[in-house]
């Protein structure tokens, strides 16, 4: 797999998915959802030391960035006749499994899932939704994945992937350039990071722009921190409460290549800070995502990331798969 993307990808996949997904929707963040931890105490100014926008990607198709990349894989590959009759499979019952079965339906294409038995019966219903055909797995995910391994090669089916692919990492790059049609002043793009997918396309274009790039991760599965760290990608443990999402237990090289960058940053935030983005993203915003999609947000409230006073930066929400039933206080009991 190559180790690094091209502006040129993204732009490519810019052409590809017009007109097929959601364009990314950028809404100011309320002083209570950004807190206050993260202001520079030796700032005595009076107005806020920097300007933050929430970019609302968990309002897209199958409710996650991953549709951007998917709907690419798969028209990158009928564009060259490389997409074979059998379709496409990947093993996902997640965020990716339900935008590789979106992005088929859409466009005509077969898609077979696979997952372990035990996934749960509303992400099945999901799947089966968007027309996939799903195969369920005893074990765990390494077995659904190997399943889907033996299947594609078997059958011939295109094997997709969550995050380890240029043309699904080009498609979350074009993230970036939709939040500089709205907003050309921007400064910094904050991330959250699981296997790299999305950081990986969103860096590429940001370092063509000359924006900042921040990745964020929860401390329990921290695979992109610790490969930068190693300089190479390495096997990380996952413990997290955004593990559904994030936690991937290697980083593509494609993200360490762009987290190299000179103007890259990663950091790293705790479990209770993701839960209290979370929490803020809906009691001042009434937005409800993912805790991974809030890892990001976590960055900016619990003072991993400091932003210059003056500078315009864009929190990606990236996804809103979640139960937002712990979100709304139960009335009390009589």
């Amino acid at each position: 797999m190559t180790n690094s993307l091209s502006y040129g990808d993204i732009t490519r996949a810019a052409g590809r998915i017009a007109g097929q997904i959601r364009p990314v929707v950028l809404a100011p963040a309320d002083p209570g959802t950004v807190g206050e931890a993260w202001r520079d105490p030796s700032d005595d100014r009076a107005e806020v030391p920097c300007r933050v926008w929430l970019a609302l990607e968990q309002m897209q198709h199958t409710g996650s960035f991953k549709a951007r990349g998917a709907i690419n894989f798969l028209r990158g590959h009928l564009e060259d006749g490389s997409l074979p009759a059998a379709g496409v499979t990947i093993a996902s019952g997640g965020n990716a499994g339900l935008a590789c079965a979106w992005s088929a339906r859409r466009l005509g294409v077969t898609a077979t899932v696979f997952l372990p038995a035990s996934a749960p019966a509303v992400k099945l219903a999901k799947l089966r939704g968007y027309g996939a055909e799903v195969r369920l797995v005893e074990g765990e995910y390494a077995d659904a994945a190997a399943a889907s391994a033996r299947f594609a090669e078997e059958s011939g089916a295109l094997a997709s992937h969550a995050y380890d692919n240029p043309l699904i990492a080009a498609g979350a790059g074009t993230l970036l350039d939709e939040i500089r049609a709205q907003l050309p002043v921007v400064d910094t793009v904050v991330v959250a990071v699981g296997g790299g997918g999305l950081f990986a396309g969103v860096a590429t274009a940001a370092q063509h722009h000359g924006v900042r790039a921040v990745g964020v991760e929860p401390s329990g599965c921290q695979a992109l921190y610790d490969a930068v760290e190693a300089g190479k990608p390495v096997d990380v443990s996952v413990d997290s409460i955004a593990a559904d999402s994030l936690g991937a237990r290697r980083a593509s090289a494609m993200a360490l290549h762009a987290a190299l960058h000179d103007e890259a940053r990663n950091v790293l935030v705790d479990d209770s800070a993701i839960v209290g983005a979370r929490r803020a993203l809906w009691d001042h915003q009434r937005l409800a995502v993912e805790h991974g999609a809030a890892t990001a947000l976590a960055a900016l409230r619990a003072g991993a990331y400091v932003p210059r006073p003056g500078e315009n930066v864009v929190v990606v929400l990236c996804g809103a798969n979640t139960d937002p039933s712990d979100l709304v206080p139960r009335a009390p009991s009589e």
